[in-house]
């Protein structure tokens, strides 16, 4: 009887979770231990004569899940079928699609700001955000030419779990939902290979009359990383209607930035089957980058036009009235699209038409509620010397990174892989004992590197060090930068950003 007890507790515990937090009403207490209690497989339930102290959420899952776990309730304790199950059991607590939108509708319309923080406020309860493995996530600020760039090494997501890679691979594949991005993914079990999604919730947000859904990243990468989905599951696609869209997204949440992916392989997002932008309440460094070389787009005198101090190519539009914005900055895409400068290696089409050149624009409001817009020119050409791209991370960067660099990573924010942590440790102790670095497996990669930098620091206390290392991979991101920057920063590359420029 005392394991049950002790479930009773747990179960107890949770459902007074959902109503000290807010995210479940006391009416519906009786009605959420009823539930929880038939996903357990109890048939019956004794309030507890006491209650330890209030713990964190992931504990009390975590004590829950190790019950359905040594009671065959779950197939196994393999990471995959813990996050399904303790998704639905969230799921239980979180209220339904049409309270949460109502709710969303009513703080709206007093202020957006009130919306998408209550909104924030409850993706984050019912651990839709997973508060506890962000948290796992080393992030620091590296100070560069650029400014300070944002670093973040990803220790969140959990690895692949072997018994979950094994049983993935035995389960029937489905078609339903398309993609983690489609809003049918609202409400869903999940599988082994498909992650739950009960506590999923979306909020419908109409721009440019099509409708789209707000939701929030799960491992969010900074503060509010919001997901704006289309509705039908249709690829991405660059154009004149994207500018607009982003556009009326930011004039609906001017605390808001919004971005898109671009639409080309390796210059893309990870996701490029389903239209979708990314954004959030947060200064990225490429918002405090100045504008350099001021310019005037012929026909549009009312905007401000310029290029930014920044490791990437970038054009920044300024203005008042975002229908021109639009049209201006569809004129530069569509140039762009057809540019080719033979000089600088920048090819619109190959030789069988496959297309090259595209962009990541970025949309935001200033502090006097201006439209700025960032166009980020990209090209996804790929040579021998460079098969994953000559605008992409060199191969002397892959220690660090080699996986493309997206939206996010554009704006200034390094989405480093989890590796880097151990390795960072590992660093820190060859340098602090004055090891052969080249002689460590797991680290070899990072030889030349820290060779490159190791005589530049004083590196007499592990402090120090840990200090040299992380600014020499915030200065190692700003390369890499420069490595998908179409246009160098030198004065050939200034050249020709200035012949290209004098295109549009």
């Amino acid at each position: 009887m005392s394991g049950k007890m002790n479930i009773f507790t747990y179960i107890t515990e949770l459902a007074d979770y959902g109503t000290a937090s807010g995210i479940t009403d006391r009416r519906d207490r009786t009605y959420v231990i009823n539930s929880l209690l038939a996903a357990l497989d109890l048939t019956c339930y004794q309030a507890p004569d006491t209650m330890p102290p209030a713990r964190p959420l992931h504990l009390i899952l975590e004590d829950i899940i190790s019950f359905a776990a040594g009671n065959g309730i779950i197939p196994s304790d393999s990471s995959a079928n813990r996050d399904l199950f303790d998704t639905m059991l969230m799921g239980i607590l979180t209220p339904a699609p049409s309270v949460v939108e109502e709710t969303f509708r009513k703080l709206y319309s007093e202020d957006p700001v009130k919306a998408t923080d209550r909104f924030y406020d409850l993706c984050r309860k019912t651990n839709y955000i997973r508060i506890d493995r962000i948290a796992r996530d080393i992030k620091w600020k590296a100070p560069t030419e650029y400014g300070n760039l944002d670093i973040t090494v990803n220790l969140s997501k959990p690895e692949k779990d072997p018994r979950d890679i094994e049983a993935a691979g035995k389960i029937q594949s489905s078609s339903y939902p398309k993609c983690l991005l489609c809003p049918e993914n609202e409400g869903y079990r999940g599988t082994i290979s498909h992650p739950a999604r009960q506590n999923l919730r979306l909020i419908p947000v109409t721009l440019q009359g099509e409708e789209y859904f707000l939701q929030y990243s799960p491992y969010i990468y900074y503060n509010e990383h919001c997901i704006i989905i289309n509705k039908d599951h249709i690829p991405m696609k660059i154009d004149r209607d994207t500018m607009a869209k982003l556009l009326d997204f930011v004039r609906l949440f001017p605390h808001y930035t919004a971005g898109s992916n671009a639409d080309l392989p390796i210059v893309g997002g990870s996701i490029l089957s389903h239209d979708h932008f990314q954004g959030g309440r947060y200064e990225f460094p490429m918002a405090r980058a100045p504008m350099e070389e001021m310019f005037t787009v012929k026909g549009f005198d009312n905007i401000t036009a310029g290029t930014v101090k920044w490791p990437m190519s970038v054009i920044r539009l300024q203005g008042d009235d975002p229908e021109d914005m639009v049209s201006c900055a569809e004129r530069i895409l569509n140039a762009w699209i057809s540019y080719t400068d033979e000089d600088t290696f920048i090819y619109a089409y190959s030789e069988d038409g496959t297309r090259h050149n595209t962009i990541t624009p970025i949309a935001r409001r200033t502090e006097d509620l201006k439209y700025e817009l960032d166009l980020v020119l990209r090209n996804n050409i790929t040579t021998e010397e460079h098969p994953l791209g000559v605008f992409h991370p060199h191969a002397e960067y892959h220690h660090i990174k080699k996986e493309n660099i997206g939206l996010i990573e554009v704006m200034g924010l390094a989405v480093l892989p989890g590796r880097l942590a151990s390795e960072m440790e590992y660093l820190t102790e060859a340098l602090l004992e004055g090891s052969d670095i080249s002689s460590i497996e797991v680290i070899a990669k990072h030889a030349q590197w820290v060779s490159g930098w190791r005589d530049d620091y004083d590196l007499s206390d592990k402090d120090k060090i840990e200090n040299a290392i992380r600014r020499e991979i915030g200065i190692s991101f700003a390369r890499i930068l420069e490595c998908c920057g179409v246009f160098k920063r030198n004065p050939e590359g200034r050249q020709a950003l200035g012949r290209f420029i004098g295109s549009i």
